[in-house]
């Protein structure tokens, strides 16, 4: 589990970088798994989110095994998440296995204390994780 204690906020550009390369990362068709944030403009629990977790999540093992795609419910729903139910409840985190099959979901986002026992509990039911 990555400590709170490293995952602090990045500062000004660098944050700004790393939030604008998530925005931009929208796989289709990935062959591996991935944590989807089902968001929409306005959340403020995103907005916390992307404050206390979201600059270091790529950097973080938990990040490179199940990398963040963010989708805005507001927008049409990807082609290549039809099997996924749609929520009203933003942020929701949905674990996707490498096959696209929906594994957990954490609806809400309970504070950076508690995001990261949960997302393990989450990423405990992909099986072992492989060589990095």
């Amino acid at each position: 589990m990555y400590s709170q204690m490293r995952v602090r906020r990045i500062g000004g550009m660098a944050a700004a970088a790393v939030m604008m390369a998530l925005a931009t990362a929208a796989p289709s068709g990935v062959d591996a798994a991935q944590l989807l944030m089902l968001a929409q403009p306005g959340c403020a629990w995103c907005a916390r989110f992307d404050e206390e977790i979201a600059p270091a999540y790529p950097l973080t093992a938990e990040g490179r095994r199940a990398p963040l795609r963010r989708v805005d419910i507001t927008q049409p729903w990807p082609a290549d998440l039809e099997a996924v139910a749609r929520e009203r409840l933003t942020p929701t985190f949905v674990l996707l296995a490498d096959d696209g099959t929906e594994v957990a979901r954490l609806r809400g986002y309970p504070g950076d204390n508690f995001f990261w026992p949960l997302l393990g509990e989450m990423l405990e039911k992909l099986g072992p994780s492989p060589a990095m």
